[in-house]
């Protein structure tokens, strides 16, 4: 079981989280995504060839807290697309571009420019931090992704779609993620990535302690997304902090109201059998962390 914080604590601990890790932690993700990039324009294989190097998760959506060393790099191609929704008209891609392809060319960038590349993992390509050049960088090789509906803007969600070597497909969608936190960070005068930087800290703090399993790091960024903007507003920070975690879980203790539970994206159902968490998880969570943070009651 987790110690309680004191009240001083608590409040400490809260304003020492209430920002970002400071411009070095934006340097290293710059540097990432630079050194990435430049390993993709000097693979030859790559030339002329429509693709996007951008960074992804924690860092550029500004909810990274010290405990998220890695950073993580998309390399998407662009030059075709997979899709679901809707039948297309017109001939399918039959070009070179494979998802094996793909994956062995980025294999061979980044260890032509590295060298030390970790292709073991079943998704992303991993490169070593060297202190001083570079931090470490989980590299994911994927695809163009769109998901026809008709209640999307334009008709259409566009995301990526990335194969593990195991062949599962799986669905991501980083810049409705970007778009939706970054409106409301806005709507709730900036306590949204604050409350998520909060619960982030506390589910490193609770894994370090042995109280709960290791979560990812996004899982607390969809709780708190589900809450609803006014509950942030109401009081100072530590205000803001007790009335979310109460919400999420006034939200998971209710069967109805836990089914309709979304990731940021807006697209992804919250809990469902191909996530890599569940319902218990979220209650794990939220119970201890309320009892860590000591709000009482």
């Amino acid at each position: 079981m987790a110690r309680q914080l004191t009240t001083y604590e608590r409040l400490a601990l809260i304003s020492k989280w209430k920002g970002p890790p400071g411009p070095s932690e934006k340097r290293r993700l710059e540097r990432a995504e630079d050194m990435v990039q430049a390993a993709i324009d000097r693979h030859a294989a790559f030339r002329d060839v429509k693709i996007d190097v951008k960074a992804k998760g924690s860092y550029p959506n500004n909810t990274n807290v010290r405990g998220d060393s890695d950073v993580d790099i998309k390399v998407q191609l662009n030059e075709c697309f997979y899709y679901d929704g809707k039948i297309l008209a017109g001939p399918y891609y039959t070009g070179p571009w494979t998802k094996d392809v793909l994956r062995n060319e980025v294999y061979a960038a980044l260890d032509a420019a590295f060298g030390n590349v970790d292709s073991d993992h079943n998704i992303a390509f991993y490169v070593p931090e060297v202190p001083g050049s570079r931090p470490s960088t989980d590299v994911v090789p994927c695809f163009k992704y769109v998901l026809y509906d008709g209640a999307a803007p334009d008709g259409k969600y566009e995301g990526s779609v990335v194969f593990g070597r195991d062949g599962k497909k799986i669905v991501n969608w980083p810049e409705l993620q970007f778009t939706n936190g970054r409106a409301k960070n806005t709507a709730t005068h900036q306590r949204y990535k604050f409350v998520v930087r909060v619960l982030k800290n506390v589910e490193n703090d609770l894994t370090a302690e042995g109280v709960i399993e290791a979560l990812p790091s996004y899982f607390s960024e969809c709780l708190i997304y589900n809450v609803p903007n006014s509950v942030f507003l109401n009081g100072d920070l530590d205000d803001a902090v007790r009335a979310c975690l109460a919400e999420v879980y006034r939200q998971l203790d209710s069967a109805t109201e836990r089914q309709l539970m979304k990731e940021p994206n807006e697209v992804k159902m919250l809990f469902g059998a191909e996530q890599k968490w569940s319902e218990q998880h979220a209650l794990d969570l939220i119970l201890y962390g309320w009892r860590y943070l000591n709000y009482g009651g």
